[in-house]
């Protein structure tokens, strides 16, 4: 039996924008460290990758009977939001919208190039998280772009890891959270396919 959360999805959207809120307050307030930009994008991006963890978090849950499904949505809706604002916040405060040292960015530093193709990634997704978008690209069709997001995830946990110096406990457990919600979601999908060839 299903346990099926009720809270409105209104209230989720507000209480996943309140970090972002706070963490601008922390700025304007000059309490965000010696790096207080770096400190931003850092905290925003995490942010994003927290959300796509709960994200495919909704999956596994739902097998144990718990039900969040109505809320996935609105999760990965958050985790794009945060990687635009974390973007954002790269291009216009810590290069001042200069395009040419973005592009050399992309093109030698492979923790920008894996966060920029995380983003890319994220914009479709985003873009048809909603009811119209399923009924124009079919439910088979746009079930097979929203696979994408596992993608998306992997590439933010190597975007996390490697943006770090060191490799200290934070990224590495977020690593591993990540490659634990892939392996429940390959590992039944592998069963299915073992039964459905067996019979």
């Amino acid at each position: 039996m299903r346990a099926a959360l009720r809270i409105p999805k209104l209230v989720v959207y507000v209480a996943g924008l309140v970090p972002a809120a706070w963490t601008f307050y922390l700025g304007l307030q000059d309490r965000l460290g010696p790096e207080p930009i770096k400190a931003l994008e850092q905290e925003l991006g995490l942010w994003s990758l927290r959300f796509l963890l709960l994200c495919l978090l909704i999956s596994p849950l739902r097998r144990a009977g718990v039900d969040l499904l109505r809320y996935r949505r609105a999760l990965g809706l958050l985790a794009f939001y945060y990687a635009a604002l974390h973007l954002s916040a790269y291009v216009a405060l810590d290069h001042g919208f200069d395009w040419t040292a973005i592009g050399r960015d992309i093109l030698k530093r492979p923790y920008v190039t894996i966060g920029m193709a995380a983003f890319v990634i994220l914009v479709p997704l985003a873009a048809t998280s909603n009811n119209a978008a399923i009924r124009r690209l079919g439910a088979a069709a746009w079930a097979r772009l929203h696979r994408l997001v596992y993608v998306a995830a992997i590439l933010a946990a190597a975007h996390f890891l490697l943006i770090v110096k060191s490799w200290p406990a934070e990224p590495l457990l977020y690593a591993a959270a990540t490659i634990a919600l892939l392996a429940a979601r390959a590992l039944p999908a592998a069963r299915r396919a073992r039964t459905a060839s067996a019979s």
